[in-house]
């Protein structure tokens, strides 16, 4: 496990959560988070937009350069990990605007949901030794989870009253769980190594 790829998976959360939290205590009228979403602290317009754009950027790198790290994963698990990075930096791209949608926002922001959704019952690897976040009944709970953190965002979706908590608590899932998956590898081979050093 590269050094750099462990600075990203912690890194990811960080800029999430501080970024939305900032941005959110920037703005000149008081901002509600459990009920406005981060896609409006980035709205063309809103002051200090910037801040969570960069923030959102950020977090979509940080997948991508965890996923190329994480080579004790299935194929599969860093293919959709990166690819969801790179839809997590499009969305930042192409902010929505102060009315109305962007396609392409929406558009980028379901792709990169749903691969994150199921990204971590793609990186399953049957071996006796496989790293805790890899085995299948762990890989399955994390994925059912966010699915069901999924399905009351997309019920929150017509106007809900709780929209901005169920987006913030879905990506604060789906940005903490690479983190677990990066410190079940780095504990495995901590375990591996001292049981090499304690044969010797």
């Amino acid at each position: 496990m590269p050094w750099w790829g462990v600075v990203s998976s912690v890194l990811a959360p960080v800029l999430l959560i501080g970024g939305w939290t900032v941005a959110a205590d920037l703005q000149p009228a008081p901002f509600d988070p459990i009920s406005r979403t981060i896609s409006t602290l980035a709205a063309d317009g809103t002051p200090h937009r910037w801040l969570i754009t960069v923030a959102l950027f950020g977090v979509g790198l940080a997948d991508v350069l965890t996923g190329l790290a994480l080579r004790s994963a299935a194929r599969p698990g860093q293919v959709l990990l990166i690819a969801g990075g790179i839809c997590g930096m499009l969305v930042a791209a192409n902010p929505q605007p102060q009315q109305g949608n962007s396609p392409v926002h929406v558009l980028f922001a379901v792709i990169g949901v749903i691969l994150l959704t199921i990204w971590p019952v793609t990186c399953i690897k049957r071996a006796p030794q496989a790293p805790l976040a890899f085995r299948p009944t762990v890989a399955c709970a994390s994925a059912g989870l966010t699915l069901c953190l999924l399905l009351w965002f997309t019920v929150e979706l017509p106007g809900g009253s709780q929209l901005g908590l169920a987006e913030r608590i879905l990506a604060a899932d789906q940005a903490l769980w690479p983190l677990a998956v990066v410190l079940t590898v780095l504990t495995l081979k901590r375990q591996a190594a001292g049981q090499v050093s304690g044969a010797d």
